[in-house]
């Protein structure tokens, strides 16, 4: 919850693979026995439900960058392949016997004490070392208050390439947000932006937008409670409010799935026909 994945995407943008791919995993989401076949892809007929060859991470990210969060969470039968590839930069897939050549620069992160795993035999420790060349320690938020205008703009940044309209941050708002402690870190504050740029009805969110919604955080809101949610919408007509809501709740669940029209109907539990009219109502074009 600390950014990890946003100094990844920095220490990509400022490399000299920054034109090349940057591919993420997440090994602490993905099933140990799906792993293997996620990191280094498989042939067709390899097992149940290979119905055709795939394309590894490691495949993937030649040529740039591969990010492996939470790595701490990965099997010693999987790290002891990851260094493998660490040290030939190559590997096979699964099911397969070529050997497949890659260049590839490994980031990893973890919120574990890595040293400890090792203590414990739950980390290798060949692997540690391979990968603890230049170490980057990411404090909590709290720690770091001044970062929070960078993160707010690229939080917007990926919102708006989402589809969602632009939202600008006034500096009052900005130093209000500093004040808060953000226990939850970077996915807090990411949450909390979301959040404000969907429910806020103006383009520039001010200081008065951010205590409304900070108030309405669970840490502080009453249980049941709606009353600084609404706040932002007092001085439209509930037609308005209710235009903006369902527009930018659409455009974001129209963009998670990949604007096919089929999938968004079901996520959000309407009739396609029903979302294709809605759609077309509020000038949302796919």
């Amino acid at each position: 919850g600390t950014g990890k994945e946003l100094v990844a995407q920095a220490i990509h943008r400022a490399s000299l693979s920054k034109d090349q791919p940057m591919v993420e995993v997440n090994c602490a989401a993905i099933p140990e026995e799906l792993i293997e076949s996620e990191l280094f892809g498989h042939e067709k007929g390899s097992f149940t439900g290979a119905h055709s060859a795939k394309r590894g991470k490691f495949d993937q990210a030649d040529g740039g960058i591969l990010f492996l969060d939470e790595i701490g969470d990965m099997s010693m039968k999987t790290q002891a392949k990851i260094l493998r590839i660490l040290q030939e930069q190559t590997f096979e897939r699964v099911g397969g016997h070529k050997t497949i050549s890659v260049t590839v620069r490994v980031l990893a992160a973890t919120n574990k004490n890595l040293e400890e795993e090792i203590e414990n035999g739950n980390f290798r420790a060949d692997l540690f070392w391979r990968l603890n060349v230049v170490p980057i320690r990411v404090p909590d938020l709290a720690e770091r208050l001044d970062d929070i205008p960078l993160l707010v703009e690229s939080l917007m940044t990926d919102l708006n390439n989402k589809g969602m309209a632009r939202k600008e941050f006034t500096g009052e708002a900005l130093a209000l947000m500093a004040q808060h402690t953000w226990p939850g870190n970077v996915r807090e504050l990411k949450n909390f932006v979301e959040r404000v740029a969907i429910m806020g009805v103006s383009d520039k969110i001010g200081k008065e937008d951010i205590a409304h919604f900070l108030n309405a955080s669970p840490q502080t809101l009453p249980p049941g409670s709606t009353e600084s949610t609404l706040l932002p919408y007092r001085k439209t007509s509930f037609k308005e409010a209710k235009k903006h809501f369902e527009q930018e709740y659409l455009r974001l669940k129209l963009n998670e799935n990949g604007g096919n029209i089929s999938q968004t109907a079901e996520s959000v539990g309407m009739e396609r026909s029903h979302l294709h009219k809605k759609l077309k109502s509020l000038n949302i074009t796919t």
